[in-house]
């Protein structure tokens, strides 16, 4: 890490105006990782901004202040500047107007007349000199704030830092650590290495609650002695670990509670695989007063109640203007890869969760396809 240090204390010298960003179906992990950066790069003089697409920052991470300064959309990123030589005419009257989308701009002179050599036309500069991706395993998973600004991203260093063994290492400079339970203990050696003594208290309160996020409260699998140790190392720094989890498993709206007795009235249990999986319709949600945003939730409660289950699946009723679909999300264990087991139905993440979306069926279809699939395929 001393390295990677190295080199981006070198980039950053002269640069002022920081990017970061993570693909929204984080759930917590890059963006606490995201919080932490900020906090630690302003204290280096740097203007920084955090950006996802359409984030919705769950609640029970509004504890940690600085994620309401994350922006759902990267705008104003370049200026668009027309110049005007009126030194032979004046200006005697400036208006504009935007119809049919399109914007017409009405110069009228002094004296004379203007002519198409008085007027030049060029692009500011991009808003920022660099970008950290946090938590990323490719450029498409950050969805339109990539797809709308590919120049951006192709003319700036790309800083990627990732524990995701999927990570395509598409970055400039590409700090992947598959040994980590997480994306904060990658951010973590690098911030240590770079400038340990910036690593304040509230840095490191985001830091741990990524860690104790991607981890499940130290739960998972992939959970090491490293791990254990930077908690502590973090808690030392002045992490109040009661008070994090407090704040993400303790205080549950009522709304949650509900959708979770939907989640348990549907529940089935498939022993002989290990499968346990559940249904959420939009009549569930709807009663429940809850939103999408509190389905990886259910998820997690699933997996912390279901310790026998080797994989949790949750299908989910969508309905918006766009489409209408069942979201299918699958949670898998050491022994399964959760993006493969999904296949065929083009998934997103990793081998540890993977998201499908299906159209064209009903809840009870898709329920029904996925489980038998899941069957078919482990036992073959």
């Amino acid at each position: 890490m001393k390295d990677y240090a190295a080199q981006l204390n070198k980039i950053l010298e002269d640069k002022k105006n920081v990017l970061i960003t993570f693909p929204k179906k984080d759930k917590g992990d890059a963006l606490t990782s995201a919080v932490a950066l900020l906090v630690f790069l302003e204290k280096l003089g740097k203007r920084v901004d955090i950006v996802s697409e359409n984030i919705e920052v769950p609640q029970q991470l509004k504890f940690i202040k600085k994620t309401k300064l994350i922006k759902s959309t990267l705008d104003h990123l370049q200026k668009f500047i027309i110049t005007v030589d009126t030194k032979k005419t004046g200006v005697h009257e400036l208006s504009y107007d935007n119809k049919d989308d399109k914007l017409r701009i009405f110069i009228t002179p002094k004296q004379n007349y203007l002519s198409k050599e008085d007027i030049k036309t060029a692009q500011s500069d991009f808003k920022y000199d660099i970008i950290f991706t946090l938590g990323t395993q490719d450029l498409e998973q950050l969805g339109n704030i990539f797809h709308d600004n590919t120049e951006f991203f192709y003319k700036r260093p790309v800083i990627n830092i990732d524990h995701s063994p999927a990570n395509s290492h598409f970055g400039h400079i590409n700090i992947v650590d598959i040994t980590t339970a997480s994306t904060a203990e990658v951010l973590h050696d690098l911030l240590e290495n770079w400038q340990a003594e910036n690593i304040s208290e509230e840095v490191a309160t985001a830091l741990l609650t990524g860690m104790i996020v991607n981890t499940r409260s130290f739960k998972t699998g992939n959970v090491k002695p490293q791990t254990l140790h930077l908690a502590s190392k973090l808690m030392h720094l002045g992490a109040d670990r009661d008070y994090i989890v407090q704040n993400l498993y303790r205080t549950r709206s009522l709304s949650t509670l509900k959708l979770w007795g939907q989640a348990l009235s549907h529940l089935q249990h498939d022993k002989n695989i290990g499968l346990v999986w559940t249904t959420i319709t939009r009549d569930d949600l709807t009663r429940s007063g809850a939103n999408s945003n509190d389905l990886h939730e259910i998820v997690d409660e699933l997996i912390s109640n279901s310790p026998q289950a080797k994989l949790i699946l949750l299908l989910h009723e969508e309905n918006n203007e766009q489409r209408q679909s069942i979201k299918v999300i699958l949670d898998t264990g050491k022994e399964f890869d959760a993006s493969e087991l999904l296949r065929p139905y083009q998934p997103t993440g990793d081998k540890k969760q993977a998201i499908a979306y299906i159209t064209g069926k009903n809840l009870k279809q898709v329920e029904e396809e996925i489980v038998e699939y899941i069957r078919k395929t482990i036992s073959a």
